[in-house]
C-alpha cells in the first residue's frame, strides 16, 4: 500500500547546524495497518509525516503509494490522497467558520467545484450522520463557528474532516497530545472507531507509549531518523510500557527520553 525505501533527509546542509532527521529509511505498510510511532525527541516522527505529504522533499530514496512513485510530487497534488491531523486543534479548522462551512472545504478537497458555494441539504444531511457518529451532540450544531467548540471537540471534528473521502493513508501527528486526559481518551476511541468503520490504513504519531500500545495492530519505535524496533500483532498486545521502556533504553541508549512517553 505505502513503501518507504532507503529515504533520507538531512536539514541545512553544509552548515554548522546540520542536521540528518531521516537517515535510509524503509517502511512498508499494508492496507488495512494502524501503526503508532514512537520515539525520542528529534526521532524523526513527524519529519517522516511531511515527507510522505510533501511538505519537505525528500533529499534520496522513494516514496511508494499504490505503486505509484510520489516523491517527487508537489504537496498539493499528493493531498487528495491524505488525511492529517495534527497536535494544534486550532490547525485544521478555520475558527471563523461555521461547522457545516469547515466539513464543506473538506468533502470538496480535491473535486471539480462549481459555481455556487452554497451546502446543499443533501450535504447538511450527509454531515448531521457523520457528526452523530462522534457522540458528541455536534450534528446539532452545524451553523455554530467552530471557534466555539472545546478543544476536543475541535480536535474530533478535524478527525472527521480528514476522513470524510476515506483518504488513502490518514496520517495522526500527536493528535491528542494538546487535550487532557479523559478528553485525549475520547479522541483515541473515536479514532479507533472511524479507522475501524471505514477501515482506513493510519500513521499515529505519539509520545504517550501506553497508548501506543492500546491502539493500532502495529508499532514502530524511531531513533535518529530509522526504525529500530517493529513489532505487531499478539506480540503488540502482550507489551507493557515497562517492557518499551526497556527496549528504547537498549536500543537508542535513552536518547531524547521524555516524561511524557509514559503516559
Amino acid at each position: 500500500m505505502l513503501q518507504i525505501e532507503n529515504l533520507t533527509k538531512t536539514f541545512d546542509p553544509g552548515t554548522v547546524n546540520e542536521k540528518k532527521v531521516i537517515d535510509r529509511l524503509n517502511l512498508q505498510i499494508s492496507a488495512g495497518d494502524f501503526i503508532t510511532v514512537i520515539g525520542g525527541n528529534g526521532a524523526g516522527k513527524s519529519t517522516m509525516l511531511n515527507l510522505i505529504c510533501g511538505v519537505y522533499p525528500a533529499d534520496g530514496g522513494k516514496i511508494i503509494l499504490a505503486g505509484n512513485e510520489i516523491q517527487d510530487m508537489p504537496e498539493h497534488k499528493r493531498a487528495k490522497d491524505f488525511g492529517r491531523v495534527f497536535q494544534d486543534p486550532l490547525m485544521g479548522t478555520a475558527a471563523n467558520m461555521q461547522l457545516a462551512e469547515n466539513l464543506a472545504l473538506a468533502f470538496r478537497r480535491g473535486k471539480r467545484r462549481g459555481l455556487s458555494w452554497g451546502i446543499s441539504e443533501e450535504e447538511r444531511e450527509l454531515y448531521r450522520k457523520r457528526l452523530a457518529t462522534l457522540g458528541l451532540g455536534l450534528e446539532d450544531r452545524l451553523n455554530d463557528k467552530i471557534g466555539l467548540l472545546s478543544g476536543g471537540q475541535r480536535q474530533a471534528v478535524t478527525l472527521l474532516m480528514a476522513t470524510l473521502n476515506a483518504p488513502k493513508l490518514l496520517l495522526l501527528d500527536e493528535h491528542t497530545a494538546a487535550l487532557d486526559p479523559n478528553t485525549a481518551e475520547i479522541v483515541l476511541n473515536l479514532t479507533d472507531q472511524i479507522i475501524r468503520e471505514q477501515k482506513l490504513t493510519a500513521l499515529m504519531v505519539t509520545h504517550n507509549m501506553q497508548a501506543a500500545i492500546d491502539h493500532g495492530n502495529r508499532l514502530i519505535m524511531m531513533d535518529k531518523g530509522n526504525i529500530i524496533y517493529d513489532v505487531r500483532g499478539p506480540e503488540k498486545q502482550k507489551l507493557k510500557v515497562e517492557d518499551l521502556l526497556r527496549l528504547f533504553q537498549e536500543l537508542s541508549g535513552g536518547s531524547g527520553f521524555s516524561d511524557s512517553m509514559l503516559g
